[in-house]
């Protein structure tokens, strides 16, 4: 019976006894945890009393005294989030120096680096830092060259940061990594003359390099006519002296020379597709002849009829 009493004496203080007892010494502030990335701030009739960075298990009478007792009644404690927070700012409205509306897209980092100045020099220490750096923006951005600020953003984002850094560093609220992503047109008209002096350009390109390469092409059919030229002009001067050479050579053996000049003179007879009339060598009795058979009577042009045969 004794050992049943005692089992079941444990059992309800372990599980109900002892977390009532922890919330019950959390509520009257004997301890207090500490997550990480977080910080706690002890205020007690307008007195901060502490600040807790370091994540863990603490005791708070030793931390800030005897008044963690009653600083969950009369005071207040402040959980602040130490994470690095980040945020975008979509197209700032700028002008370029030649005065084209732009817009700039900033990203930036920031941290609480001083919470008890996070909390009571400034009501809104994240609005007032957007704010910040949008005036930072346009006041150090503005009337820059156009190409410069196409070009240049890294130089861009340090003028940024430089600019705000120091302010806000005074409401507890570092800003971290600046970052110029974006720059564009915001005229849509703009955009479209630009799009089209671009294709302008693009066009005006490639007819110059179309025009290039034909001048190019002329100068290569050029020197090559021309070279050519020079060496048929060579061939030319040349041709007669060779030919005269071949000429006498062949012309030493008679009867080589007149079976070379026969065979050019029937060669050149067939290349000029005329029609020949062939005669006999002693041709003067065929001519004779064929005036005579023109001349018999009964003959006038057709073949004399033949007598017919009997059946």
């Amino acid at each position: 019976m004794g050992f049943f009493a005692t089992f079941l004496f444990t059992f309800l203080f372990f599980t109900f006894g002892v977390p009532i007892a922890l919330i019950v010494a959390k509520i009257f502030g004997v301890y207090t945890i500490v997550e990480e990335r977080t910080c706690k701030v002890y205020v007690l009739f307008g007195k901060v009393l502490g600040v807790i960075q370091e994540p863990g298990l603490y005791i708070l009478p030793f931390k800030i005294g005897p008044s963690a007792f009653i600083i969950n009644f009369f005071g207040k404690v402040y959980t602040l989030d130490m994470r690095l927070d980040q945020e975008y700012r979509r197209s700032e409205a700028v002008n370029s120096e030649e005065g084209a509306p732009m817009g700039i897209g900033i990203w930036y980092e920031m941290w609480i680096s001083d919470p008890v100045a996070y909390l009571f020099k400034n009501t809104d220490p994240r609005g007032s830092l957007r704010a910040n750096v949008s005036n930072a923006t346009v006041r150090c951005l503005s009337n820059m060259p156009l190409a410069e600020m196409l070009e240049t953003r890294h130089t861009m984002s340090q003028v940024v940061r430089s600019e705000v850094s120091p302010q806000s560093e005074q409401w507890g609220y570092k800003l971290g990594s600046v970052y110029i992503r974006k720059v564009h047109f915001r005229d849509g008209g703009m955009i479209r003359q630009i799009e089209e002096k671009v294709v302008n350009r693009l066009r005006q390109v490639t007819s110059a390099i179309r025009q290039a390469g034909a001048n190019q092409v002329s100068v290569i059919s050029s020197s090559a006519e021309r070279e050519a030229s020079i060496e048929f002009a060579k061939a030319a001067a040349i041709r007669p002296n060779t030919l005269g050479r071949a000429l006498e050579e062949i012309a030493r053996v008679p009867a080589v020379s007149a079976a070379l000049f026969e065979i050019l003179e029937l060669q050149k007879l067939l290349e000029s597709h005329a029609k020949l009339v062939l005669l006999p060598k002693n041709g003067s009795g065929l001519i004779g002849n064929l005036l005579a058979s023109r001349a018999e009577p009964g003959f006038d042009g057709e073949p004399p009829d033949l007598p017919r045969q009997r059946r």
